[in-house]
């Protein structure tokens, strides 16, 4: 930490705050929505035109940062970064809802505070109405004032006498529940425009109009607020703030996805010229992480060394180049993705290949989700949509997001755009040579509490499997087996690549260097002209009497010959297999003669075809009679 910094703190704790008694230093109000996407009239979203006066009136009297984006699309980790002032990777707050269970509780590095710490300790009295939701071990009476607060408006009669303060007023957003909205309030779903990444259908015009609802009601609620500090007299001295922590609840590619959609939120405020210069519209990139620093700068106190946010009415300010963000665990579904916006592009790099894009989540059950699945499966999904969703994850994403918002067409491969790639790819890894906690897994305790004890325990990601018991021998755990639907005890080997949070099931490939994880339900890879190898070790399967062979459905657009291994020898001679556009069944039978016998350690698959062959894979099981 800056010895500045310390010194400043020392002499405002010894001073109680007084040192700015002449100042009058501002009160700060952040009005914090949840779930909430930038669709209000002051953005031009025509669906809510004249339908968001409060919110806009905000941006009217201050600054609108047209493009603003969180540290992480989720609220969890998003809310930890901001009350930190640096990226939740750095600091190990990136899996959401972390530090749960008291087993497995993290604590914030030595000399690090939060935010309404730094400032309480200044001679700030502190609040926060609502939600917190911090990923961190963290004490209440050393962040905020023990002072009881009502209503979210009808408490600035008590702040009237806490001054200066800072509070948090956290709303609903986009979780509002707008069943009692009036008709004549509402949305007409046939008048909105649905994001180009979602079906273009009756229903998801309906989700697009529920969320443009919410606002509304959000909005009438933040005028409430907004009018109680008007009547106040505090106005003339007070900062206020308008904001989100990620993107839309309901749109699946929004919240907890790393993309426009789900990084990219409302952000305004409006304040006495002094602190707030009236800049009408910023379109600089912004990081949320800014308004941290800037808050800290309203009050006059100095930045701590490890702040990422910049003072954004700094005499010096400089504007950003790019803004970084990342994604890691939500709830039971792990996974890692770092990107980063510059000017006109997004650059993503995805760390978990062997899971689709739309993993396991707790919205399977929802109509929008189901909608999509049922599509999928009825072959009904344009192209592009099958891909974002229910498609191969690629390694790295670019896409020109001036011209592209909603991410569809990715330009990893397109010699026009090398360049641009390679610029990108540079950019994201300065970021993440600072630091990025997210490289390693969480604890053991950390993982039982969210994939096996959270919600009854959904957690289909190979890394729970650490703390799983697999009786049967087949590689995947009793836990696992349960939770897509199979027997965890008949000791035979299935393995169908249905489940998004393990595509591969455990199958590695040899000689390939495709990813092997193709579309939801399939193995799906090129073959490079020269033998290679599926192989699946962790194996203790006893052969069953009643074995009768080794199935293998697959596709493939070139002739094949395919052998099937167990513990390295064969189970009987190769097969030839003709090209089709169907599927075709294989049967290596498991008859005496074959070693089918002891205990089966390991499973190959041995590949040999002409160069540049496509291959699909859609089971791999043994028969029995």
């Amino acid at each position: 930490m800056k010895s500045s910094f310390k010194l400043l703190t020392t002499s405002l704790l010894a001073l109680g705050g007084c040192l700015f008694a002449s100042d009058s230093r501002p009160n700060i109000v952040w009005i914090f929505a949840e779930d909430t996407s930038p669709w209000m009239g002051t953005y031009g979203h025509e669906a809510n035109k004249l339908a968001t006066p409060n919110i806009d009136s905000i941006a009217k009297a201050g600054v609108r940062f047209d493009r603003a984006y969180v540290p992480a699309p989720v609220c969890s980790a998003c809310r930890s970064s901001m009350m930190v002032g640096a990226n939740q990777i750095r600091f190990g707050s990136h899996e959401h809802r972390s530090s749960r269970a008291k087993d497995a509780q993290l604590y914030l590095p030595k000399g690090m505070k939060i935010l309404p710490q730094i400032m309480k300790e200044a001679g700030y009295s502190t609040f926060n109405h609502g939600k917190t939701d911090y990923n961190f071990v963290w004490e209440n009476d050393k962040v905020y004032s023990k002072i009881k607060l009502k209503g979210q408006t009808d408490n600035w009669g008590i702040l009237k006498q806490n001054q200066p303060f800072f509070i948090q007023f956290q709303t609903k957003g986009g979780k509002i529940n707008t069943k009692k909205l009036a008709d004549e309030r509402r949305t007409d779903p046939a008048k909105v425009t649905v994001p180009a990444d979602y079906p273009q259908n009756e229903l998801y015009r309906k989700v697009v109009a529920q969320h443009c609802d919410a606002i509304r009601v959000d909005d009438h609620h933040i005028g409430n607020i907004l009018e109680g500090l008007k009547t106040s007299s505090l106005k003339d001295n007070t900062i206020v703030v308008y904001f989100s922590d990620h993107g839309a609840n309901h749109l699946v590619r929004h919240k907890q996805m790393p993309t426009e959609g789900g990084l990219h939120v409302p952000f305004m405020l409006m304040g006495p010229n002094k602190w707030v210069p009236k800049q009408g519209v910023r379109k600089d990139l912004v990081s949320t992480l800014d308004l941290t620093a800037t808050t800290l700068s309203w009050a006059g106190i100095q930045l701590p060394d490890w702040y990422e946010g910049r003072n954004l009415f700094a005499k010096d300010f400089k504007p950003r180049q790019w803004v970084a963000s990342a994604k890691d665990r939500l709830d039971h579904t792990i996974d890692r993705v770092r990107t980063v916006r510059t000017d006109k592009f997004r650059y993503t790099r995805n760390y978990k290949l062997d899971r689709i894009l739309l993993q396991p989540q707790y919205r399977d059950g929802q109509d929008y989700l189901k909608n999509l699945k049922e599509l999928y499966a009825a072959g009904k999904l344009s192209e592009d949509l099958k891909r974002i969703y229910f498609g191969e994850r690629p390694k790295e994403e670019l896409y020109d997001v001036s011209k592209d918002p909603a991410q569809v067409n990715n330009l990893v491969g397109d010699p026009k755009f090398a360049k641009e790639l390679n610029r990108h790819r540079k950019l994201l890894g300065a970021w993440l040579a600072k630091g990025d906690m997210g490289a390693d897994e969480e604890s053991p305790n950390a993982l039982r509490h969210n994939g096996d004890n959270w919600q009854g325990g959904r957690g289909v990601n190979p890394e729970y499997e650490i703390n799983r018991e697999d009786n049967d021998g087949d590689g995947l755990s009793d836990k696992w087996e349960k939770l897509n639907g199979r027997n965890p005890q008949d000791g035979r080997i299935t393995y169908e690549f249905d489940c998004g949070g393990w595509q591969t099931e455990g199958w590695l490939g040899r000689g390939i260097r495709d990813n092997i994880a193709g579309f939801q339900g399939f193995l799906q890879f090129r073959l490079p002209g020269k033998p290679g190898s599926l192989l699946r070790k962790g194996l203790k399967i006893k052969p069953n009497e009643y074995d009768q062979a080794l199935l293998i459905k697959l596709r493939v657009d070139a002739p094949l010959e395919i052998e099937a291994l167990a513990n390295g020898k064969p189970l009987g001679s190769s097969l030839k297999v003709s090209a089709s556009k169907q599927f075709q069944e294989v049967f290596f039978p498991l008859s005496e003669k074959a070693n089918w016998k002891g205990v089966i350690k390991s499973l190959e698959i041995k590949l040999k075809e002409s160069a540049g062959t496509d291959l699909e894979i859609d089971l791999i099981e043994v028969t029995r009679g």
